[in-house]
């Protein structure tokens, strides 16, 4: 029953239902329309994530922030920088998005997994804040520590296990692309299956490092919520968020080569840092244009997602009313925009993974790829040789 205590939620089941289904037609559409237009859309990305900036210090200005305006107006200006100094290398991440997009599109069960892997982190959380709070009152704050750490673990666990998937997919892609052409294709349950089994070792090992870094910024926090201003304190929260930046960078690319060759966490970590400094394209991984869309299109989802929930809020009041929310429009916007927001978020971190698989693969082994994917090989190989002439002949 959806009746708790005189209310009444089965409109507000409807109501995440549609949005929902809104934000997965939308992500889904998403797919095509940056196919299409990766170039455009890498040009907008970069303008709008400089734009951002230059509201922020303009809030800051007329609201009387002075830091705000100032960092915004900073970063503005170090933004126009970046962008005047990237702008040549936008068709080379057009090219690497259009490749990833392509992997993805061929292959939409991996998405699919994704959001079965969302539904496992859910159903967790629920069971673990259940769990963890009985445990501490009963225990002792002394288990919060342990808590923390399973509970930031199983979330990696999860996040890594649909990277490694599909690399593996992209993998299988760009070597036999007869076994990675459809929705439930070979590959996907391969690669799944590996991911579970075989370096399910390796997917643990770099998620405990991360999640242990993730505990002890918490545990740090938490200890000292209430010293306002301490130097101390803000440094060592600084080096703890740059020791938990630098691993999960590390587990971006070593979870490549797990996925794709099967190798263990460290050989892999060993091998991706190799091969890019072997090849001298230590700073093209650097470049974050594609995640600037791909974060763009999370937004514009979750936007147009609580559009659709503000309209529904606007219709049927009663959802929000009868759950004891007066304002029914912010309610339907908010509620919408982070339904479609989560939506699009999984599906663009599919998305990413294919992206840097993309990356690793077409310096590893670029000639199976012009023999499998002639037309998008010859658009990576003139976006290269454009950016990178230097490197393109190494």
């Amino acid at each position: 029953s959806y009746y708790s205590e005189g209310r009444d939620y089965s409109g507000m089941v409807g109501l995440i239902s549609v949005c929902g289904l809104v934000g997965f037609g939308l992500s889904s559409f998403a797919l095509g329309f940056m196919m299409k237009f990766a170039n455009e859309m890498v040009k907008i990305a970069l303008v709008f994530s400089v734009g951002c900036s230059l509201v922020a210090g303009i809030l800051g200005a007329m609201t009387g922030q002075m830091w705000m305006c100032i960092l915004g107006f900073l970063s503005f200006g170090i933004g126009l920088c970046y962008a005047y100094f990237v702008w040549s290398r936008i068709p080379f991440a057009a090219a690497n998005l259009h490749t990833g997009l392509s992997a993805v599109k061929a292959n939409y069960g991996i998405i699919m997994i994704a959001y079965f892997f969302l539904a496992l982190a859910f159903g967790w959380t629920f069971w673990w804040s259940i769990t963890a709070g009985a445990t501490i009152q009963s225990v002792g704050q002394g288990a919060l520590f342990f808590f923390l750490l399973s509970y930031y673990w199983v979330h990696q666990v999860f996040q890594n296990t649909v990277h490694v998937t599909t690399a593996g997919v992209v993998g299988t892609w760009w070597f036999v692309p007869s076994e990675a052409s459809n929705c439930w294709s070979s590959a996907i349950r391969d690669s799944f299956v590996r991911a579970t089994t075989f370096s399910f070792g390796s997917v643990c090992f770099g998620s405990f490092l991360v999640a242990l870094v993730q505990t002890l910024r918490a545990m740090h926090r938490m200890a000292h919520e209430n010293d306002d201003c301490n130097m101390l304190v803000c440094i060592i929260d600084c080096i703890l968020g740059c020791i938990e930046s630098m691993i999960e960078y590390l587990n971006k690319w070593a979870y490549v080569y797990v996925g794709l060759y099967g190798y263990s966490y460290l050989d892999a970590g060993r091998n991706v840092v190799t091969l890019f400094q072997n090849k001298g394209w230590s700073t093209i991984i650097t470049d974050d244009l594609v995640d600037n869309v791909l974060f763009m299109m999370s937004l514009a989802i979750g936007l147009l997602t609580g559009l659709v929930g503000l309209l529904i809020g606007m219709v049927e009041q009663n959802f929000f009313l009868s759950i004891g929310f007066d304002d029914s429009k912010l309610g339907g916007f908010l509620l919408g925009f982070l339904i479609g927001n989560l939506f699009a978020t999984i599906v663009m971190s599919v998305v990413g993974s294919a992206v840097n698989t993309a990356i690793v693969l077409f310096a590893e082994a670029p000639s199976e790829f012009q023999a499998n994917h002639p037309q998008l090989s010859d658009e990576m190989r003139m976006a290269w040789r454009q950016a990178w002439p230097v490197e393109y002949g190494n």
